[in-house]
């Protein structure tokens, strides 16, 4: 078998039966792909799977860090190639995995980026953009609720559920592996997304998304990330700012005001804990200064 036939037989596998999300698939078919352009660079043929060897798995790898990729993208790369292997001995394409026991560069550590607080404040300030009502209301999601930028685009309106004059609300959002959970909203994003929903009915909704173009249709990931970048140059906020910093900004922030990391973790529909105490490296120096402050025998007394 071509190992093009069989990346389309493993994405199908995939999408089809374990439920991975568009984006995680689209990275799967990105990485086989340049797999299949390496190898068919070097040896000028198609590549039948059981000709692939462990020796072109590690020279593709070798490659890529010698044009300066990063360890967690060799990594990734390294574990597609595993994972396609695994489907193929599953199903009996080949006898054994060339992948196996081929180990992926070690990562470092790295600390999620964050925003300080007044940068965040910046983007949360009412401009006279054309769409400023649908702009405050999406950061209220991404910022004060912690949701992924792709969980906030596939929000449809029955997935809210609004109590305006209470101001509480929730909603229900999709992450990663098709997960549901329900996130509550705190009572400045009920409010502005009432501001929001009073507008959204003048773009004559052509879908039931509840962030809309101007088209009337579902807004895209790229079109909130082109706003945020436009938002900051307006507003003086920080132009490196993305979606997922702001999910970062919100736990962090959380964190420090004394929110317990089960409570993160459920906003942000994090599987494991381990993921969710990232942020305690973030937030170690405002930890140890609130500490300082606060506890009795904090400081070491002076002798007079």
């Amino acid at each position: 078998m071509l190992f093009t036939e069989l990346t389309h037989l493993f994405l199908a596998e995939l999408q089809q039966v374990r439920l991975a999300s568009t984006h995680t698939v689209s990275n799967y078919k990105r990485d086989l792909q340049r797999f299949v352009d390496f190898y068919q660079q070097h040896v000028q043929q198609d590549m039948h799977i059981q000709q692939i060897s462990r020796e072109h798995i590690q020279d593709w790898l070798v490659s890529g860090h010698s044009q300066g990729l990063a360890p967690a993208t060799l990594a990734r790369r390294l574990s597609a190639v595993k994972s396609i292997f695994v489907f193929a001995l599953r199903h009996k394409h080949c006898p054994d995995n060339p992948a196996a026991g081929i180990r992926a560069p070690k990562l470092g550590k790295r600390l999620p980026k964050t925003l300080p607080q007044h940068q965040t404040q910046a983007l949360l300030e009412t401009t006279n953009r054309k769409f400023d009502s649908r702009e405050l209301a999406l950061l209220a999601l991404l910022y004060g609720c912690g949701l992924r930028v792709s969980e906030v685009v596939g929000v449809n309106m029955n997935h809210l559920s609004l109590n305006f004059r209470q101001g509480i609300g929730e909603v229900r959002v999709l992450g990663k592996g098709n997960k549901e959970r329900i996130v509550p909203l705190p009572e400045v994003a009920v409010a502005l997304m009432e501001h929001w929903l009073q507008e959204r009915g003048n773009l004559l909704p052509k879908e039931d998304a509840v962030f809309l173009n101007k088209f009337g249709k579902r807004l895209s990931v790229r079109s909130v990330q082109r706003m945020l970048k436009d938002r900051a140059l307006e507003t003086g906020a920080d132009l490196s700012i993305t979606p997922h910093k702001l999910r970062h900004s919100f736990a962090t922030d959380m964190l420090t005001g004394g929110a317990n990391l089960r409570t993160i973790q459920q906003f942000l529909g994090h599987a494991s804990l381990a993921t969710t105490e990232h942020y305690t490296h973030v937030t170690l120096p405002q930890l140890q200064k609130t500490y300082t402050d606060a506890h009795p025998r904090a400081k070491v007394k002076k002798h007079e």
